[in-house]
């Protein structure tokens, strides 16, 4: 037997259960690992909350998308987007449903390998964050010389984005509490606070002038600055704001109806998050950890969204 977290019920995190299954083997192109590490994201908790509507048939709802493991059991032509897959594989794996697990049966298409650079939390955390902040700095088109605006730098997404901006050659504005200010400015951006008086700080900090901006937030604040200060509404992004972000003619990233999602790219991203990571150009900051057992208490730690870096569940 093994375990695995669901949502019981629609609503808030009072609603996830650990529940018991007996996990089958591998069939052709699947793959089986144990679990060491589970990324959580916000999405995760907007799963069950109702946001996405409540069928209560498909109660209990597996939760997670994201994990890192090592792989136990391989079915025939297990090959996985790095080629074939072998048992004691250090891997991650992503998109992976119902991640939230100690072990777990996955196409052999989700099956990555992980970097040596990245520790079990930090590799399970690093595929969701980074494709999404592929995909936002591809829509908008960010390049060398250019300077961008990251709204959310310090959340998961936002560290991203920021050292791949970096990579990319742009000069990158991000806002975050003072609290992360530090973390910011390590990762190579320069750190602005949020809050009233946004668009004078940005001007100061980016006399030059702001070519893209990256809502990650969904504030009002984070659109209305965006709008002001960056000309082409091609080059604004938005993975939260959604109503406003249509309405505003601006880029609309992610799952929303008639939002753009970005699967191409995310999916390419993939392995090349993972040479990144190998080659010391990338990396995943660790907010805190929890036991599996304990994921409401992560999810309620999440939604409070004033964390820095992943919030990662262990087996």
């Amino acid at each position: 037997m093994t375990s695995y977290v669901a949502a019981t019920a629609f609503g808030g995190p009072e609603a996830l259960s650990v529940l018991n299954e007996t996990l089958g083997e591998p069939g052709p192109g699947e793959v089986r690992l144990r679990v060491h590490a589970v990324g959580t994201n916000p999405v995760d908790f907007k799963v069950y909350s109702g946001a996405y509507g409540r069928d209560d048939a498909r109660l209990p709802l597996r939760i997670g998308s994201e994990a890192a493991g090592t792989v136990t059991a391989v079915g025939p032509e297990a090959v996985g987007p790095a080629g074939p897959i072998s048992v004691g594989d250090e891997v991650i794996v992503f998109r992976a449903p119902g991640a939230y697990a100690e072990d777990l049966l996955v196409p052999a298409g989700a099956v990555l390998p992980k970097p040596a650079t990245l520790d079990w939390n930090q590799a399970a955390g690093l595929m969701l964050t980074g494709v999404t902040a592929t995909h936002a700095l591809s829509a908008t088109a960010v390049g060398a010389g250019d300077t961008v605006l990251i709204h959310g730098g310090a959340g998961g997404v936002g560290i991203m984005a920021i050292q791949l901006a970096a990579g990319r050659g742009a000069t990158v504005v991000a806002t975050a509490s003072p609290a992360n200010h530090a973390l910011l400015a390590e990762l190579g951006a320069i750190p602005v606070a949020y809050g009233p008086g946004l668009a004078d700080r940005v001007r100061a900090a980016a006399p030059g002038g702001v070519d893209a901006a990256l809502d990650l937030v969904g504030t009002d604040e984070a659109l209305d600055v965006s709008l002001e200060l960056v000309a082409d509404r091609d080059r604004i992004a938005t993975i939260a704001g959604f109503s406003r972000g249509f309405g505003a003619g601006i880029k609309v990233l992610g799952g929303a109806p008639g939002a753009d999602n970005g699967a191409a790219i995310r999916d390419a991203a993939r392995l090349e998050l993972v040479r990144l990571t190998e080659a010391g150009a990338l990396t995943v900051h660790v907010q805190q950890t929890f036991p599996l057992t304990e994921a409401a208490a992560a999810h309620r730690l999440l939604m409070d969204g004033h964390g820095a870096g992943k919030v990662i569940l262990v087996p």
